[in-house]
Formats: C-alpha cells, structure tokens, sequence
C-alpha cells in the first residue's frame, strides 16, 4: 500500500476500484460530512450538472462513478462515505475527477475542519487498500476541502492527495466546479406586479441542482409536500444498504454470502383496492395501469451500487391513499445494524427525503420504514422503521387487510 502525503500522487490499481472516506470527530455540533465527488472536463468544470455525484445525485450521467454508502456509522464511532468508480465508461471529455468533503452548517455552527480528529482517503481494489491520504486537518479553518484527485497522464491514471481548503460549504465549493446551484426562494418574499403580455418563452433550461436534504428522525419523524405544478410527476424510492460479504443464514452458519435485501410496499387506492408490490410473488405491480406503483428489476446478489428503486406515478396521486414501504432480510445477513440501509424517497422540484433503518431488533426480518399518505392532495411522509417477524405482521400492525399465502422469487 502506498500512503501519501499532501501534494503526493501514485498510480490508480486499475479503472475499478473503490475510494472510501473515513472520519472521526472531535466535535458534537458536527453531525455529518457531505462527501461528493465531480467528473471535471480540461477546463476544470463539469460538462454538465448530471456530472456532481452526491447525496442528491447518487451517479454521473455515465455511471462511471457511483455513491455507494453516505455517512455510514462503523464501530468505533468512525463514519464513512464510499463511491465506486469505472473510468472505463468515463465520456472523451473528462480528465479528471475531484473529491470533496465539506462541513454542514459550519458558519452557524462555528466548527471547521480542525474539529474533524482524522480524515483518512483510501483507494481499494478487490478488497485491498492500494493507496491511501491521511488528510492533515489539524488546524485547517476552512470547513470545505479538496480532499483528492483522480488525473489521467501519458495514458495512466493517477491519485492525487491534495487536502486544500476551500472558503465556504458545498454551494461555493459546486459552484466554483460550475455546477448551477438552486437558491430557494425566500418564505416572504414580496409579490411581483404583473408582468406585460409577451410571446410564449423559449423551453425552460434544465433546473439547477438543489442541495437540500430532510433526513427524518425520530426527533423529526414527518413532513408533507405540496404539489408544485400539475401533479408530483415521477416519485421514486430507493432503498441501498451495505453490500459486503456477511455470513450467510439468519444466525450466522453456514458460509458466506451477500446480504440481500428486499424493497416493497403495501399499497391502498382510493376505491378501496389493496395489495402488494415486492419480488416475492413477482409482484411487480404496474405504473401506468393501477397500482401506479412499479418495482425495478430485483437485486439478489447486492452487486448493483444503485440498490433497488420503486417508481409511483405521482400524476395519479389523486387515486391513491397510502402506501407503506418496507423492506426485508431474504439472506446473508444475522441483523439489521449489519445492512447499514438507507431509504431515500426523491419527489421533483423538492429535497430528497432519507430514512436510515436503525434500531433493529436481531430476530425480525421485516422493517416497515415509510408511510406515504395522500392527506388533502399532499404526500405526508412519515419515518416508521418498525420491525416485524413477517410481512403479515406488518400488514396487521397497519391494519392493511391482506391474505397472505407462502411465496417465492
């Protein structure tokens, strides 16, 4: 293994490889550290906004870099963000590629980086740390930073340590990347007199990325979204969660496989239909023709870094009730602080809503995780992760109504 220090490089160990992030903090008033990651052209900028890999936009257009795990808690009291690259689908354009961190809230908060104990980046393959930059924050004020870069020369890739600070949060640091950044509008701000006739406006450019991000808890547990034009268009819900090897069984013998975990909802519609959809069954459901809701193709192995995604038609929003998410464990893992789950609900034109599934009890395979309810035309999401024995008994605990028989993928 190679270990740099600022301004150092090393030769990448291939063009599929992973890159970690792992942090330890000093201080309590910093609750997370957002890690991105931006595909940059000759210029140094993106080629586009589709090229800001974070939070809120878990892969470039290309899916040559991926954000696999975000704020993960390991024992220790360590957190780590991860990507998984594959310059091989990287576009002619890009020629390099940054990683950043920066501090949430830092101005208000007072803290900087100098409240972060360590800041180590770690570039693997196979398993196997290859190079890795243990980042010299002591005494840094800045609370955003260049932590590395990735660069092509005379035809090999390499690693940059850089570890430069960088005057403000994520907006200025995307911003100086020529990312278009949303500025939300004011809550008061004063109404505009009306504007004169003038010909119909050319087609509105592609909107700017929002940095916004709810993360529900139990603290925090609800919130409700309002329609912002016609209908919610396109909802989706991802659920991602730790894909490593774990022993296989619900109590750990027998081998080793990859946990696979299972995305689902239950569904109710205004005319009082109920059901599933979820793999087991192959109910895929369906989203132009009720349920309006479609589950994406199932991922029994945990090797797609997206994780699994649900669509529900939100122009039909009117047609449905409520709909509760869940996920279950199918195999792999002995208990739920294993997965490290995460479920992100993603409704245009607001932030993206996340879930973390904690507090799981060992012999409980199911987690009801969110409950989406149509309340006077809005969707209330409300953060549930409760766990169950079963399905069933989940179904009983929301008083769904359903007959459930033995199934299988």
């Amino acid at each position: 293994m190679t270990a740099l220090t600022m301004g150092g490089n090393a030769p990448l160990p291939g063009e599929d490889f992973e890159i970690s992030v792992k942090w330890k903090l000093k201080s309590s008033a910093i609750d997370e550290i957002d890690v991105s990651a931006f595909v940059l052209t000759a210029t140094g900028k993106v080629a586009s906004d589709d090229d800001m890999i974070f939070y809120g936009q878990r892969a470039d257009k290309s899916a040559s870099v991926r954000l696999t795990e975000t704020n993960r808690v390991a024992p220790g009291g360590t957190n780590e963000t991860s990507f998984e690259f594959d310059l091989r689908r990287l576009p002619a354009s890009a020629e390099k590629i940054a990683i950043t961190g920066t501090i949430n809230d830092a101005q208000a908060k007072r803290v900087s980086f100098t409240d972060v104990a360590s800041l180590v980046v770690t570039v693997i393959r196979s398993g196997t740390a290859a190079v890795t930059f243990d980042v010299p924050v002591n005494g840094m004020s800045e609370a955003a930073l260049i932590l590395g870069e990735l660069y092509k020369r005379n035809g090999q890739w390499k690693f940059k340590a850089v570890g430069q600070g960088f005057i403000g949060g994520l907006k200025p640091l995307a911003e100086g990347f020529g990312v278009r950044i949303d500025d939300p509008a004011p809550s008061s701000a004063p109404t505009p007199p009306p504007a004169p006739r003038a010909a119909p406006p050319a087609p509105p450019a592609a909107a700017p990325v929002s940095l916004s991000k709810v993360t529900l808890t139990k603290a925090q547990p609800k919130i409700s979204l309002a329609k912002k034009g016609a209908s919610f268009g396109e909802i989706k819900v991802n659920l991602n969660w730790n894909k490593g090897q774990k022993k296989a069984g619900w109590f750990g013998g027998g081998g080793s496989k990859n946990i696979d975990l299972d995305l689902g909802c239950l569904f109710e519609l205004k005319d009082g239909s109920i059901g599933a959809v979820q793999a087991l069954g192959s109910a895929f459901g369906d989203f132009d023709r009720a349920p309006f809701i479609r589950l994406m193709a199932d991922d029994r192995t945990g090797a797609n870094a997206d994780g699994e995604w649900m669509r529900i038609n939100g122009s039909r929003w009117n047609d449905i009730r409520r709909i509760i998410i869940y996920t279950f464990i199918y195999e792999g893992v002995a208990n739920w602080t294993e997965t490290d789950g995460v479920v992100t609900v993603f409704v245009p034109d607001n932030a993206p809503i996340e879930v973390k599934l904690e507090e799981g009890a060992n012999d409980r395979k199911n987690c009801g995780i969110v409950l989406l309810e149509n309340i006077g035309g809005e969707i209330s999401v409300k953060r549930e992760v409760q766990y169950f024995r079963s399905t069933q008994e989940l179904d009983q605990h929301y008083s769904w109504g359903l007959r459930w028989t033995a199934g299988r993928k």
